[in-house]
């Protein structure tokens, strides 16, 4: 039997760096670095024009926006970038995993380093990469429409970045004189990215009397904020002050200050010949401008070629922190903002909806409350019209809508049954009965219940009471009485006179009696029922001159016979 031994294969383990350029200008800076032949990084490219990325010299290229930008660009719309960057976002992922440290540089003001460079930050962090924004700012000639795009993006990019570093390209005005090239103006500015990324690397790659590793780096640049790289070389006597004063005083990054850093990553680099003294005397003219609690990590490697020369490298971070801090919640506030707005907005529709739809439900609860108080109240009321004419007219408008009474006359004829109502009507047949045939005077003081007339007509009718057997009886005593009334007009030897023909309406009144009684009867009051036989009712008996006396002789008789 064989035995197969193996020795299990070390696997190298040193942090993985990538350089992720986006857009134009991020292609340039990669082109850059990848021309002075930095060593221990990876680079990537991505972009939406196929043009641009067919020049760059990485050897990972990501095309992003096939279906969105169909390689022609974005067009200035960080939309369009942003968009093109979430349709290739599968690739970005497959080329960020496995990274300990992302540089992501890019132009800001622009489409495709605008939208895409935040949503390749977002990505970066969610796998736990230790990301690090390296932008430029366009020109003052480029206009305000692409540095207020400028401004929108690297607000966006802050949110998504570990540390966020930005560089003004209207600060290469101040390296450059009149000879000085295009392209070697933005080498300047690409120069610092450079520099950047070389110091991180190696304090990492290259051995050194004071070696630093990942963990240290992270541990600066860690959630900082707004961050600043700076790279001075000197040489000769009081090179080690020469050179980290360069380092310090970035003329590329006047926007912030090394003043109140919470972090401070030093790299001193020297040949063979570097003293100690030289390296404290750098190291402490950088602690002096720092905060007293910055955390400061000092390393130091060496180089053999450097002989005679002293470079100082420093990335500072968390630089004006009260101010970063109060950066930091502005992307949220502005969130939030809409939810504060949508409050301001609703205090001033909620102040002026209550004035229209106070008066609402205070006109519908009074306009169905009123409805029985006035019931009840209207009865006792007439008796004092005169204090309160106001109220029942303000009452009155409300209550008119006669849709509404009828409701509550078939409300009141279900819950009320054969209740009051034909106690009034009885009450007042007695009173007419106890008259002894005096209806014109029983019946004329009862003038103020006429404003009540419509309420006790819907009530009335709801009873069935009035006995329809005294209505006959007296509807054919009427006739009878008519019938004898006309056999009897030419028995009399007088003649009305012309004049006679004006006891008719006194005859009329007579009638009036005993129509108002059959309506009494029936639950109809004598105002209401005296129009309604007026009209017809007088053709037929001014035909019939009688005697008013013996009319008046023979009611009494009448409503005693009804009376026993």
């Amino acid at each position: 039997m064989a035995l197969n031994l193996s020795l299990p294969g070390q696997e190298e383990l040193k942090p993985r760096i990538t350089v992720f350029g986006v857009g134009g200008a991020g292609g340039n800076a990669v082109n850059n670095m990848i021309e002075k032949q930095l060593d221990g990084v990876e680079f990537v490219v991505a972009n939406t024009d196929a043009q641009a990325l067919k020049q760059s010299h990485a050897p990972a290229k990501i095309q992003m926006g096939v279906k969105v930008t169909e390689g022609l660009g974005a067009g200035a719309r960080p939309s369009v970038g942003a968009a093109a960057a979430e349709e290739s976002i599968q690739q970005i992922v497959d080329h960020l995993a496995g990274a300990h440290m992302c540089f992501i540089t890019a132009g800001m003001g622009g489409g495709t380093g605008t939208g895409a460079a935040p949503v390749i930050a977002q990505a970066a962090r969610e796998l736990g990469v230790l990301t690090v924004g390296v932008v430029t700012k366009p020109f003052q000639f480029e206009g305000g429409k692409r540095m207020r795009q400028a401004e929108e993006g690297i607000e966006a990019l802050q949110k998504h970045v570990d540390t966020l570093i930005i560089i003004p390209n209207q600060n290469l005005f101040r390296l450059a004189n009149e000879n000085t090239t295009f392209t070697e103006a933005f080498a300047l500015a690409d120069d610092v990215l450079y520099q950047g990324v070389k110091g991180v690397t190696d304090l990492m790659v290259r051995p050194g009397l004071i070696n630093l590793d990942f963990a240290d780096v992270r541990a600066v640049m860690d959630e900082m904020g707004k961050a600043m790289m700076g790279t001075g070389e000197a040489e000769g006597q009081d090179r080690a002050t020469h050179a980290a004063e360069k380092a310090i005083a970035n003329p590329l990054l006047d926007e912030i200050s090394l003043n109140g850093a919470k972090g401070v990553l030093i790299n001193i680099t020297g040949g063979y010949d570097l003293t100690l003294f030289e390296l404290d005397e750098a190291a402490n003219i950088i602690r002096e401008k720092v905060d007293p609690e910055a955390n400061i990590i000092v390393g130091s490697t060496l180089d053999p070629d450097m002989g005679g020369r002293m470079r100082v490298s420093v990335v500072a971070t968390g630089i004006d922190a009260s101010a970063s801090r109060a950066e930091t919640p502005l992307p949220r506030r502005s969130m939030s903002a809409p939810l504060r707005e949508r409050v301001s907005l609703e205090e001033p529709a909620a102040a002026p909806a209550p004035r229209p739809s106070a008066p609402k439900p205070a006109f519908q609860p009074a306009a169905r409350q009123p409805q029985p108080v006035a019931r009840v109240a209207q009865q006792p009321a007439p008796q004092p019209a005169s204090p309160a004419p106001a109220r029942a007219a303000a009452a009155a408008p409300a209550v008119p809508r006669q849709p509404e009474p009828e409701p509550a006359v078939f409300e009141a004829h279900h819950f009320d049954g054969i209740g009051t109502p034909p106690v009034d009507d009885f009450a007042d047949i007695e009173q007419a009965l106890a008259d002894d045939g005096m209806p014109p005077p029983a019946y004329q003081p009862q003038p103020a219940p006429a404003a009540q007339a419509p309420q006790p007509p819907a009530g009335r009718p709801a009873a069935g009471t009035p006995t329809p057997e005294a209505v006959a009886r007296l509807r054919t005593l009427m006739a009878q009485r008519a019938q004898e009334a006309r056999q009897t007009a030419p028995a009399e030897p007088v003649r009305p006179e012309p004049a006679a023909r004006q006891p008719a309406p006194e005859r009329r009144g007579g009638g009036l009696g005993l129509s108002s009684l059959i309506h009494r009867m029936t639950g109809q009051s004598a105002e209401a029922a005296a129009p309604a036989p007026a009209a017809p009712r007088p053709a037929p008996r001014a035909e019939t001159p009688t005697d008013p006396d013996a009319e008046r002789a023979d009611i009494p008789a009448f409503l005693r016979r009804q009376a026993n």
